[in-house]
């Protein structure tokens, strides 16, 4: 039995929190806190005959001093943070003002420029080790899932792990000329950023979409991928012994690929404000306000996502891989949440990342990445809770 404040209400938060009210003996009771009250109210209302019970309230997630207030008004046991990136520093402020527990599903990045890593995060460690309270960063897909498939594998087949490439493909069609599935703004900049990966202890930077394969992806067949920079390869760098080189793969169609570049050769991906009729404004926002909402594609996307990670390392003395992954149906996501995949595969992570915090099984004083912990209750949940996993013994390996 527990009590949970969940900060946004958008794409993510709403399977996140119908996961929660379908685990009511965990999660009893639910703040839903968001800028706009009405979208909290609108999901509360569709919740209504669940078991778990849900309040709503307003916030301003980049005022420290309205979070503290709203926290210590409901008193939740851990704060989920599933507000926009560049607020996770100033949540993770007001849960040290209050001593709450601390999960989120992607790591800071600042508002003025597209640079995403954990460093500012990290820096929290002995602040949140004194107040005796636990932040389980990046418990969404990837980041999340992804660095629990690695801990699994290297628990249960390796003894050392030399090399992992995370692929993620989605194969969903919303039948939009252009649109993203999760939060536009965030989205472009991650794609549009140079890309990156780790090899030999040190980081080798590529130009954006620079690098590309073509992989044939279980369910899902041969799809155009391209080398991005990803938060989980910094951390798994970090904690993964022995690890040569990691790299994070993802796919993209054609049409989003020549609409993207068509968008930034015009100027609208960038986020350097400009002046338009005598008001500043931030082109890339102003694209987001022009495309479609990620919370609407649900109803009309169909296919299947897969995202798993290709290990390769030793076993006994001999070389071996291991391709650990998760397909999920777009549709098969709606009708059980009302999301499509992309939503679907972050938000039931975050469910049981949450969980894994509030029933202790994850839980310590410190900062923390998702590798850090035991890997097996994580993987059992998920297999529960609506992402089961698979296991390919003999993976084609990306060049």
């Amino acid at each position: 039995m527990s009590r949970v404040m969940v900060i946004g209400c958008g794409g993510v938060a709403n399977v996140a929190i119908r996961k929660c009210c379908q685990n009511h003996k965990v999660f009893s009771e639910l703040m839903i806190a968001s800028r706009t009250k009405s979208k909290c109210d609108d999901l509360k209302k569709k919740l209504e005959n669940m078991q778990t019970k849900i309040h709503t309230a307003a916030v301003d997630a980049d005022n420290v001093n309205e979070l503290v207030a709203l926290i210590n008004s409901y008193k939740p046991d851990t704060v989920l943070n599933l507000a926009l990136p560049y607020q996770d520093l100033s949540i993770m402020d007001a849960c040290l003002a209050t001593k709450t527990n601390y999960v989120d599903t992607a790591n800071y990045e600042p508002l003025d420029t597209a640079k995403f890593e954990y460093k500012w995060q990290w820096e929290y460690n002995d602040r949140f080790k004194k107040a005796n309270i636990t932040a389980l960063l990046g418990s969404g897909f990837d980041p999340g899932v992804t660095s629990v498939f690695s801990t699994y594998a290297q628990k249960h087949y390796f003894d050392e792990i030399h090399y992992i490439d995370i692929l993620d493909a989605n194969a969903g069609d919303h039948g939009y000329p252009f649109a993203t599935n999760f939060n536009p703004e965030i989205n472009i900049r991650e794609v549009t950023a140079k890309g990156s990966y780790w090899e030999k202890g040190k980081w080798i930077e590529t130009e954006p979409m620079e690098i590309k394969r073509i992989y044939d992806f279980p369910q899902i067949g041969p799809k155009d991928m391209y080398l991005l920079h990803h938060e989980e390869i910094e951390s798994l760098a970090v904690h993964i012994k022995n690890l040569k080189r990691v790299r994070f793969f993802m796919t993209f169609g054609q049409s989003y690929l020549t609409h993207l570049k068509c968008l930034e050769n015009v100027g609208m991906t960038s986020i350097k404000p400009i002046e338009y009729n005598g008001v500043q404004i931030v082109p890339l926002q102003f694209l987001k306000a022009l495309l479609p909402d990620p919370a609407s594609l649900g109803s009309r996307t169909k296919g299947k996502t897969n995202i798993g990670c290709i290990f390769q390392g030793i076993k006994d003395g001999k070389p071996k891989k291991l391709y650990i992954y998760n397909v999920c149906d777009h549709e098969e996501s709606y009708k059980e949440v009302e999301s499509q995949a992309i939503s679907y595969t972050t938000g039931v992570p975050a469910m049981i990342g949450t969980m894994m915090v509030v029933n202790g099984t994850w839980r310590k004083p410190g900062v923390f990445n998702m590798e850090q912990f035991d890997p097996d209750p994580f993987m059992d949940a998920l297999n529960k809770w609506g992402l089961p996993w698979q296991i390919d013994h003999n993976p084609v390996l990306v060049d």
